[in-house]
């Protein structure tokens, strides 16, 4: 059998600044996913770990050192003095990489669940690298990412709840987006640089979509009716928009009309 995989490279072209993905069917009856590169493709489980290994009979790395970081704990009575070495994190910094290219794809295939999941669990990993790691290079390292990963969370949390139309809870995850990238440049400073942040100037703007998206509250509306009639000296508007406003607010408002 030949190991050349020319065919199937030449059967899906690589497009300049395009990242392109695919859903297939597997040999053993598992889907997988591909992502195509400039000098090949990756293909990946389409659950589990992406490379389809059980580091130590694990689902994965992170899993692994959970369950360690758990077992100390009911040894010893508390996580104080357990560490994860260079080695451990260099290893856990190498299975983010495979996740980051699965969601990568995964969005391209809109699978917006698949996502969340995803960057859900390398967040929890990059937490547990921060909190953990003996040097403070380990813990740092992958921080410069978590913009990113939270936006790309957000944005698949936003998305999945527009094909479920629940454009409010949309923008719900969007702000909670937009402020864990604003408490990370607290954090890690300068503060000022969360205004040239690319991750926060996309989420503004997914924000800003959705809140047109979405059916403004009638006594909202009427106030705002309101004010322009005011500011116009238009007061025979203003004094019939005062009694909407007053027949919304009343709580016995149409009792009249209700049966008993």
């Amino acid at each position: 059998m030949s190991l050349d995989i020319s065919r199937i490279l030449d059967d899906w072209p690589y497009e300049p600044g395009k990242v392109t993905a695919r859903r297939i069917h597997g040999d053993d009856g598992r889907d997988k996913i591909q992502l195509r590169l400039d000098l090949g493709l990756y293909q990946m489980e389409a659950s589990g770990r992406p490379d389809g290994e059980r580091p130590h009979g694990c689902e994965t790395l992170l899993a692994y050192y959970e369950q360690r970081l758990l077992a100390f704990r009911q040894r010893a009575g508390s996580d104080e003095g357990f560490e994860l070495d260079e080695g451990a994190c260099e290893q856990l910094r190498a299975e983010s990489a495979m996740f980051y290219h699965r969601y990568l794809a995964e969005f391209i295939l809109e699978d917006y669940e698949a996502v969340e999941r995803d960057t859900r669990r390398n967040i929890r990993l990059m937490d547990f690298c921060s909190r953990y790691a003996k040097e403070d290079s380990d813990r740092f390292t992958l921080e410069q990412y978590r913009p990113y990963v939270l936006m790309m969370c957000a944005r698949a949390r936003a998305l999945l709840a527009f094909q479920k139309n629940r454009p409010k809870a949309a923008l719900a995850a969007i702000r909670e987006g937009i402020e864990g990238i604003k408490d990370f440049f607290r954090r890690f400073g300068p503060e000022q640089a969360a205004t040239e942040s690319s991750e926060l100037a996309i989420l503004r703007a997914m924000a800003k979509e959705i809140e047109g998206r979405i059916p403004e509250d009638p006594i909202t509306k009427l106030r705002r009716e309101l004010a322009k009639a005011v500011k116009e000296e238009r007061y025979e508007d203003a004094a019939s928009l005062r009694d909407q406003l007053r027949t919304v607010h009343r709580p016995d408002a149409g009792a009249e009309n209700r049966q008993p």
